[in-house]
């Protein structure tokens, strides 16, 4: 429990939340730590609610059962399918009677796939069940069509399980993986689905329907639908060509997911080489080509099927253990990276401070060790799979198909045209769903040629082709994308480019396709305008849309202004800093267009505090008006009006207490601003920068700031204070902010109290923020940070310069000779640069060579080498500025020391 409150984030919280179950589980009494856990939401009027409580509990009491290992790797799995089981059955069954009340659900059933069919699930997983129904059996209203009613109940399934609230989340639920989810609908009739299994389903069902299993509903039909449709998936005859389909299958996922992953931080244990799938590959390869003829052999669980398949004399018994237990070291060790915030991640932290983290938790010293082991068990785990591929891929035949597709590729200048011809032609042979059907694979046909040229062209050819795959395997339906690109040629060179250099915005492609639709129009590549014309465009909303669905379109319209300001970026349209303030833009109209909205839904409820307000103040780079793709948001609440105000309650139908109103209502503007929604996430939000930091509450009055800045503040806050700007309120109370904040930092000093402060901060930052890399000219010595503590100080000593944008008070300073000329220019080369490679090299690393070009552009350099001794020499202004004004010389000499060659 001690490691788990100081290395997971998730768990500790869980354990504060759940006094009783902390208790259970300290005593060590982990069997009644679980039953307690099972009935954690007993009690709960809606079903929605109660099973988020279980979830929370169950995942908090296994997590330290297992970090205890007093729960062995198989009973936590089986607990947490078990779980989605009884969630799955719970909310089909509400989302029947929602309207039949009265009847008894039937006809409505969940195949649970993957891991959930397996019974392994991991703590973040999410499901792909197949829903199913009945149409003579589905309990429904008189006028209500069968199809419809299965729509409706599939709806509210979806709708009971992931929507995230108040209480979390119970599963992220993914339909993808039914028939024809192009063009299907959510629940599919059982004789639909059978015919389909049938007659035109590919290879990929045939390994998913491996481990797949009636999980939740009307179990006994959906058992009855899996009897029907095993020929399907275990052939009793497989001749050569359905052999050569498997190899073909099995090599795309490794050149899909795992090319090019090394193990180190940032490898996927999943996906990775040598990683997770390749050991359940393994094992369903050999299931898929002999689990036909051996009924033994159709397991579910992966390590059962090793076991079986070397019982059987398939594959070695040492390869067996071997696989097995590398395949339960990597399962344990994707616990912990999903424990620590319950998060769906699979990847190492590429943060030293994280993997440490996570290496703790894994029984580690420290990150080295964690990955040092995972290079063990991935090299055994690659081996294996290696030999496998070797059997099983196709040869000769595809040589011969893929001739002249080689020849066109040598043509281009790709280097290893036979190789890259291979992986071309399996685009579109079964393994995308994008690709599944005629109308998709004719449409790629006709892109195709273009698609090679533009990747030829690409700065980075290796990258953008990698990206480009992992675009493919994340779009559901892809016949839009090839049409619009087709019709588009410069849209697919720009896409090149942005998958080449930008690993973010690949990301959001991944994610979002339809973020290419917002690069249409040549408007795109114009900088947004005021905030308040974003914050009209994001405000605005259809006939009957609520609050969720608002929070919805902000989510999508912010990602689509965010993904044109990076393409901006790439393509070199505007300088960094104008980016910058753009980003600032969008940011501050979301900010305004979710506080109202979040305190109009909130008054419904409570109504309103007479006579006072809420207040939001930006700070760091949000209040500089200088973020980043990269930025949280640094925001403290207020709220202000009378004083008698704050004693009143709310005039609404369920009044609260003036404080207690606004400190709830900060905490619903911060959920509207950072909890995912069905349309994905927004901003990171940070409140720690208020008054008493964590300690202290979420929103205080505008008389209670003033007064903790004037009393009780450290210098640090003040110069947190010096970038500080009020975002959303009246004009009269941010009037009334902006003149706090001019008092607070406009009253005396004592230079030395000062100047001892800030030297110490900054060295107390240097010792446990140190830059990450060569290109951190953030945190490096004689970068931002150095410039900012030198900025602050001298604002704070002189009282010149009150600016909260860097630049503005950069100039006064300067022109008050407080500050050498020159640093100006310094700081928009660093602060620009920043602003690049947060998108282009975010680890603070040189990028990829073929980028280089375009950071030195956009950064107004001719060249990489040229950028990088400008870089070094604003760095030396900086480093020697601070040596005039503070009278020492650490950051010079730790500048000197740090400079590195490319």
């Amino acid at each position: 429990m001690a490691r788990a409150r100081a290395e997971t984030s998730f768990l500790s919280r869980g354990l504060d939340r759940l006094p009783a179950l902390a208790e259970l589980l300290g005593e060590g009494r982990i069997e009644e730590a679980l039953g307690w856990a099972r009935i954690a939401g007993d009690g709960a009027d809606d079903v929605g609610v109660a099973l988020r409580r279980e979830r929370l509990a169950l995942a908090v009491a296994l997590a330290i059962g297992d970090l205890a290992g007093a729960l062995p790797l198989r009973r936590v799995v089986e607990e947490l399918s078990d779980f989605a089981d009884r969630a799955l059955d719970a909310a089909i069954a509400a989302g029947i009677r929602r309207r039949a009340p009265d009847a008894e659900p039937m006809g409505f059933a969940a195949i649970g796939l993957g891991k959930h069919g397996a019974r392994e699930l991991n703590y973040s997983s999410d499901i792909d069940p197949i829903l199913l129904y009945d149409p003579d059996v589905l309990p429904r209203r008189a006028r209500d069509e069968p199809g419809e009613a299965a729509q409706r109940v599939a709806r509210a399934v979806v709708e009971l399980l992931s929507t995230v609230t108040a209480e979390g989340y119970v599963f992220r639920i993914d339909l993808r993986l039914r028939p024809a989810s192009e063009v299907s609908p959510l629940a599919i009739p059982f004789e639909g689905a059978i015919t389909h299994y049938e007659s035109s389903a590919l290879a990929w069902e045939r390994a998913a329907y491996i481990r797949a299993r009636a999980a939740a509903g009307d179990t006994g039909r959906g058992q009855a639908f899996l009897d029907t449709i095993r020929p399907f998936v275990w052939r009793r005859s497989l001749d050569f060509g359905a052999i050569a389909e498997i190899g073909r299958l099995t090599a795309r996922i490794r050149d899909h997911y795992a090319a090019g992953q090394r193990v180190g931080p940032g490898y996927d244990l999943k996906r990775g080489r040598g990683g997770i799938r390749e050991v359940e590959f393994f094992a369903q390869t050999h299931q898929l080509i002999h689990g036909g003829r051996n009924p033994a052999l159709r397991l579910r669980g992966t390590r059962p099927a090793l076991d079986a398949l070397a019982a059987a004399g398939l594959i070695t018994p040492g390869d067996a253990a071997v696989m097995g237990d590398s395949y339960d070291r990597l399962r344990v060790l994707e616990h912990r990276l999903q424990m620590v915030a319950d998060q769906q991640t699979h990847q190492l932290p590429a943060n030293p401070d994280a993997l440490d983290g996570v290496a703790r938790l894994a029984g580690h010293a420290d990150g080295p060790a964690l990955v040092a082991e995972v290079q063990a068990i991935s090299a055994e785990v690659a081996s294996r799979f290696d030999a496998l591929l070797a059997i099983i891929s196709p040869t000769g035949a595809v040589a011969v198909d893929n001739r002249s597709l080689a020849e066109d590729l040598g043509a281009l200048g790709f280097a290893d045209p036979g190789a890259l011809a291979r992986r071309v032609e399996s685009w579109d042979g079964g393994a995308f769903r994008a690709l599944r059907s005629d109308e998709a694979r004719a449409a790629f046909a006709r892109l195709r040629p273009a698609l090679l040229q533009a990747l030829a062209d690409a700065p980075d050819p290796d990258h953008a082709l990698l990206r480009w795959e992992r675009l493919l395997a994340a779009l559901p339906s892809a016949i839009n994308v090839f049409r619009l690109l087709e019709a588009r040629p410069a849209l697919l060179a720009t896409l090149m480019r942005v998958l080449a250099h930008a690993p973010t915005l690949a990301e959001d492609l991944a994610r979002r396709a339809d973020l290419l639709d917002t690069l249409i129009d040549r408007s795109a590549f114009a900088l947004p305008g005021s905030v308040d014309e974003i914050a009209a465009g994001l405000a605005r909303r259809e006939v009957g849309d609520d609050y969720q669905r608002l929070l919805d379109a902000v989510r999508r319209k912010v990602g689509e202004l965010r993904f044109a300001l990076g393409v901006q970026l790439i393509e070199g349209c505007h300088p960094p800093l104008a980016i910058a303030a753009a980003l600032s833009r969008v940011a501050e109209a979301a900010i305004r267009v979710l506080a109202s909205a979040a305190e109009n839904e909130f008054a419904t409820a409570h109504g309103h505090v007479p006579c006072a307000r809420l207040v939001v103040l930006g700070l760091g780079r949000l209040g500089g008006a200088a973020l980043t793709h990269a930025s949280d948001l640094d925001l403290v609440f207020l709220f202000g009006g009378d004083a008698e105000a704050f004693a009143r309650e709310s005039d609404g139908a369920r009044p609260i207490g003036g404080t207690l109103y606004f400190n709830r209502l900060a905490q619903r503007v911060i959920a509207a601003l950072s909890v995912p929604t069905a349309a994905g996430a927004l901003y990171e939000v940070d409140t720690r920068l208020r008054p008493s930091g964590a300690q202290g509450p979420i929103a205080v009055s505008l008389d209670s700031f003033e007064r903790y800045q004037r009393e009780d503040a450290w210098t640090w806050e003040h110069m947190a204070l010096c970038r500080a700007r009020p975002l959303h309120g009246t004009d009269e109370d941010r009037a009334v902010l902006d003149a706090v904040i001019r008092r607070v930092l406009s009253q005396p000093r004592d230079e030395g109290t000062l100047k001892a402060d800030v030297l110490a901060m900054r060295a107390e930052m240097a010792r446990h923020k140190p830059a990450k890399g060569p290109l951190d000219v953030k945190l490096a010595r004689g970068g931002l940070v150095d410039l900012e503590f030198l900025v602050h100080f001298l604002q704070l000593r002189d009282r010149v310069g009150l600016e909260p944008e860097l630049a503005k008070a950069l100039a006064a300073l300067e022109a008050n000779g407080l500050l050498p000329a020159g640093l100006a220019e310094a700081h928009a080369l660093l602060a620009g640069l920043l602003v690049v490679v947060r998108l282009v090299a975010p680890d603070g690393m040189y990028p990829p060579v073929a980028s280089r070009g375009i950071v030195a552009s956009a950064c107004g350099m001719p060249s990489w080498a040229a950028l990088l001794d400008a870089v070094t020499a604003a760095r030396h202004r900086i480093a020697g500025a601070w040596g005039e004004v503070f009278g020492e010389a650490a950051a010079l000499d730790a500048l000197d020391a740090s400079i590195q060659p490319s």
